[in-house]
């Protein structure tokens, strides 16, 4: 018989499989069993599950002994098609992750002002938080605000957290938050990838990762800047690697040399906080030497619309600034509406296709970018002048219509005062070269927490409802005007026939989305009950905690988060939590934050803070859905019961909320429709949470018979995909962007099979496993990747092909006929931005300094930092300061994942990274007379902490505007509570400052200034 490489593995599992369980009676048959089976012996059950660290979203085997119900093995699942059984060393840890003596077993309390963790029960401690929630939400709540409009708010009470937990967790957890009347909801992706969500979105329509994982194999070009790929997210790097057997070539730009170096082809060394720049003078070398994918240019770009006159740029300014004082917590602000395009009469921008007009977008790219010279920058950012142009010429060679460049980034991008802008410069970058759409290409975010791409799109976060609906502000003060507002651009984009203009259908999810909330009240009411935000407000991360520094709160739900150690200026979070009545910390092991009150330099004693830690259980003890950074909603199920008396995240919200529920049924209180009225009950089978019942219920419902186009839908009947929900409230959809994950023919998300149509074989679509958003698209603005006749740019990789009668391939960005649609659905005029005219510092990016810098003045203009940024006036600015004139940045390891908490706490880890280092040049600690290995101390103006010294040749000093310069590197997985003899040091963000991207408030912990010493 003929063997192919899945068959042959199948044969050798069956091989093994005999061999090492014959012995118990494990019966091998090649024809009738899966892999899975092959593996299994008879005192074990398996069970399929995916990584809860990074969001590469690996296959898992886990063996669970029948009798103990225990873990006794994890391992990589070999048929999964990302990882394809390969795990890292975070990955290979996860059984003792489970069996860890560390986990508390049951919930532990501590007292306002006592020394000690007391173990108390489920049902006192849920009981007890209850009566707590209930008392603040009834103190604080107001219904209207100072100017009479309604808002119905609870002020009192924050959330952070969590992207750790399954996505049907993540909606259960928004929807008792908003019942309960919060605006301060915030988590993991504000501080992590906030600002990919505003960049993306602006550019493209759709804030995620455009391609995945796999696809990555197909680029001709992949350029890592703003990641370490090869260490954060390992299993990633496997694509890489096949790219360049396949003859791409690797280009790293970073601080350091890491092990995503040593692969590369070609290394560039740059000083932190100098992207922009580098990235500029990408464009202009691209448009210098017109690079350009004209067709893909002018097709489905907006480089052809013309902007209005009262657009200008002069020295780091556009027009339309206004400068704040300092009680204000934005440095200042835009009106933007002097970015505005010329319109035609019918309110439709005018375009010029031959880019021959001076206020086209193509021509004011080009006059804003002709600043950025090669000189200028390499003076800025210090890379090497020669790698410089060979890393231009590189990438830029991508633009031919046949190639492809995709570019990777993480945190190094994300976490600056000018984040959105790193971002969005390189998705203009990938527009010019037409590297959108197409396999191989995209800008692809490295998210890094397993559900971050889930929570964020179910929305735990303050100005988004699930789906990314707006949340509501308080001159929105009707549902009508709400969903009319919010609908309007998109609307007036449609007068455009060829463009979809998708959001014009913003009524339908809006409503759906309120009647997953609310099934039994009206549209009127549902949106009523939502909390509205004060209008021109921001509820950010860095603002939640400056409030709670300011005693604005009385109690705090620390979900799956520890702030303690991850939050930017963590000294500032730790004492802010001094001034919390109570605080709730729900997370597998005690951490610096639940235990924020025995930390090191506080007395317990002082602080009045009461603690709820409530124990939950991992991952493979629970079952549900995580969406990986490449949008794949992968299933996961239960293996071992859950340690001790731990329960699943799902099982404590909904058993909280229950309590509070019956205390509003039993003695009344503050507005109390919203809860009593909450669709709890459909979240549940026999009396306890269910996942696959809120998934569904995430999908959607027909709430009564409803025709559309001939075909009658019953009631009760899960809606087979988003086009289908109605704006009458006749259909409920938790979210909209996950209708039709869950539906008639079953859970897409547990899919498992790896078949595939010759075309999708091609780049490695495999649509048949799992489940991706949108409708199981797996790249998105894939018609960008034909010409106007569907004929695809690089025809030995399509990703979609126009047949003569519908695309084949992955599913289409729109069914539409080619050149009937704009290939950018999501915008309002169908074409993906370069010029972007809604983000808060400006349509073009400019390079500005990081808030802290050595320097006074740059090469560009006279504006040093962002001049809209988000920064606390009371809080100071180390800028050109002697006594800190190095520049430091932070960094996980592959061993450690995060803070730490869940790493540190698993021997295996911990061992092979025990405690925190500084890395630093051989020229600096030579300076400073510090020897590798060495006890050093490392400052900033916000406080200090020690590290060991790691002297090495990775970094080298760099020569900056005439001045020389030395950088530091840290990890920030590191806290004070484990190791519990407190060797492995305290966190890095001890030094990071409270200052953000005035677009999301994502604060800037990847550049700060500090000083190194001998200790």
């Amino acid at each position: 018989m003929s063997v192919n490489r899945r068959s042959f593995l199948k044969l050798a599992a069956v091989a093994a499989a005999s061999s090492a369980f014959g012995g118990l009676g494990f019966a091998a048959d090649a024809k009738a069993v899966d892999r899975i089976a092959m593996l299994q012996p008879k005192w074990s059950k398996q069970t399929t599950s995916v990584c809860c660290y990074c969001a590469v979203g690996c296959g898992l085997i886990v063996n669970t002994d029948l009798k103990t119900k225990r873990a006794v093995n994890v391992e990589g699942d070999p048929d999964h098609p990302i990882n394809e059984g390969a795990t890292c060393a975070k990955g290979a840890s996860i059984w003792q992750l489970a069996e860890n003596r560390e986990r508390p077993p049951r919930p532990l309390y501590r007292a306002p002002y006592s020394s000690e963790w007391k173990e108390v029960s489920w049902d006192w401690a849920l009981g007890e938080i209850a009566k707590r929630v209930k008392k603040t939400r009834d103190e604080s709540f107001t219904e209207k605000n100072a100017k009479g409009q309604v808002v119905n708010r609870c002020n009192g009470l924050a959330s952070v957290g969590s992207a750790a937990i399954d996505n049907e967790e993540c909606w259960t957890f928004q929807a008792m938050l908003r019942a309960l009347g919060l605006v301060w909801i915030e988590h993991q992706a504000r501080i992590c990838h906030s600002s990919t969500v505003a960049a993306l979105a602006e550019t493209f329509g759709r804030g995620a990762m455009t391609n995945h994982w796999n696809d990555i194999a197909n680029s001709d070009c992949v350029l890592v800047m703003g990641s370490n790929a090869a260490e954060n997210h390992p299993i990633s790097f496997k694509w890489v690697t096949k790219a360049m057997t396949r003859g791409a070539k690797l280009i790293h730009v970073d601080p350091r040399f890491t092990r995503t170096s040593a692969k590369a082809d070609l290394y560039c060394q740059l000083r932190a906080g100098s992207d922009i720049a580098v990235l500029g003078g990408l464009i202009k070398y691209i448009l210098d030497n017109d690079l350009i994918q004209r067709d893909y240019v002018v097709s489905h770009t907006n480089a052809t619309f013309i902007v209005g006159d009262k657009f200008t740029f002069d020295d780091g300014l556009f027009s339309g600034y206004t400068k704040n004082g300092d009680d204000k917590d934005y440095a200042g602000s835009y009106d933007k509406s002097q970015w505005a395009f010329e319109k035609d009469a019918d309110g439709l921008p005018k375009k010029d296709p031959t880019l021959k007009h001076p206020r086209c977008v193509y021509n004011l790219l080009k006059k804003h970018y002709a600043r950025y010279d090669v000189d200028k920058v390499v003076g800025t950012s210090g890379i090497d002048k020669e790698n410089l142009l060979e890393f231009y010429k590189l990438f830029a060679a991508t633009g031919k219509p046949d190639k492809a460049g995709t570019i990777m980034y993480a945190m190094g991008w994300t976490q600056h005062t000018v984040g959105v802008q790193y971002i969005r410069t390189m998705a203009m970058v990938q527009l010019l070269l037409g590297n959108i759409g197409v396999a191989g290409g995209g800008v692809n975010a490295l998210r890094g927490e397993s559900n971050v791409q889930g929570s964020t799109d179910h929305c735990l976060l303050w100005h988004i409802l699930p789906g990314y609906l707006a949340t509501p502000n308080a001159a929105l003060d009707s549902y009508e005007k709400y969903v009319t507002a919010k609908a309007k651009p998109h609307l007036e984009g449609a007068k455009d026939p060829k463009s979809a203009a998708w959001w014009q259908y913003y009524p339908k999810y809006m409503a759906s989305f309120l009647k997953a909330m609310y099934p039994e009240a009206s549209l009127d009411d549902g949106y009523h009950w939502l909390p509205k935000a004060e209008d021109g407000e921001t509820y950010t991360w860095l603002q939640l905690f400056e409030h709670m520094d300011k005693k604005a709160f009385t109690g705090l739900f620390a979900w799956g988060m520890n702030p303690a150690c991850g939050g930017a200026n963590a000294g500032k979070n730790r004492r802010a939590m001094a001034n919390l009545d109570w605080m709730v910390n729900v997370n597998i092991f005690d951490n610096e934050t639940g235990s924020f009150w025995r930390g090191p330099g506080v007395d317990p004693k002082q602080i009045k803070t009461e603690v709820f830690f409530l124990p939950c259980c991992v991952s493979i003890e629970k079952e549900g859905s995580v969406t990986n950074s490449g949008r794949w909603m992968q299933w996961r199920y239960q293996g071992p019961t859950p340690r001790g008396e731990s329960k699943s995240d799902g099982h404590i919200m909904t058993e909280l909320f229950e309590a509070i529920r019956k205390l509003y049924a039993k003695e009344g209180g503050a507005f109390p429709e919203p809860i009593k009225s909450l669709s709890v009950e459909m979240w549940k089978k026999d009396g306890e949470y269910n996942a696959h019942n809120v998934a569904k219920l995430i999908n959607g419902y027909f709430l009564k018979d409803v025709t559309i186009k001939g075909k009658t839908y019953r009631k009760g009947t899960l809606v087979p995909s988003f086009a289908l929900l109605q704006d009458d409230g006749s259909t409920a959809s938790g979210n909209w962007l996950y209708c039709n994950s869950y539906t008639e023919d079953g859970n897409r998300a547990a899919r498992r099979s790896t078949e595939q149509t010759p075309e999708q074989a091609k780049i490695g679509l495999f649509p048949n496993w799992s489940w991706c958003w949108p409708v199981n698209r797996r790249i998105i603005y894939n018609r960008a990747s034909c010409d106007n006749t569907g004929k695809p740019y690089a025809p030995q990789k399509p990703v979609v092909i126009w047949n003569g009668e519908k695309w084949i391939g992955d599913v289409p960005d729109g069914g539409w006929a080619p050149g009937t649609k704009y290939a950018f659905i999501m915008k309002p005029h169908g074409h993906g931005h370069v010029f972007g005219p809604g983000r808060a510092d400006g349509p073009f990016p400019e390079h500005y300094e990081p808030m802290e810098t050595p320097f006074k003045a740059h090469e560009f203009s006279s504006q040093l930092n962002n001049p809209t940024a988000l920064r606390f006036a009371r809080e100071p600015m180390a800028v050109a300061d002697p006594k800190y004139p190095y520049v430091a940045t932070t960094y996980r390891v592959t061993e450690h994942w995060q803070t730490g908490l869940m790493t540190r706490h698993t021997p295996w880890l911990l061992e092979t990274m025990p405690q925190m280092f500084v890395e630093m040049s051989e020229e600096l600690a030579k300076e400073k007379g510090i020897e590798n290995g060495e006890k050093v101390m490392v400052e900033s103006i916000r406080g200090n902490i020690w590290a060991i010294a790691m002297v090495t040749k990775r970094m080298h000093p760099l020569k900056i505007m005439g001045k020389t310069v030395y950088q530091l590197g840290m990890p920030w997985c590191f806290g004070w509570q484990m190791p519990h003899d407190g060797g492995g040091g305290d966190s890095s963000n001890l030094l990071t400052p409270s200052v953000g991207d005035p677009n999301t408030g994502i604060p800037e912990t990847k550049v700060f200034v500090a000083n190194v010493r001998k200790m």
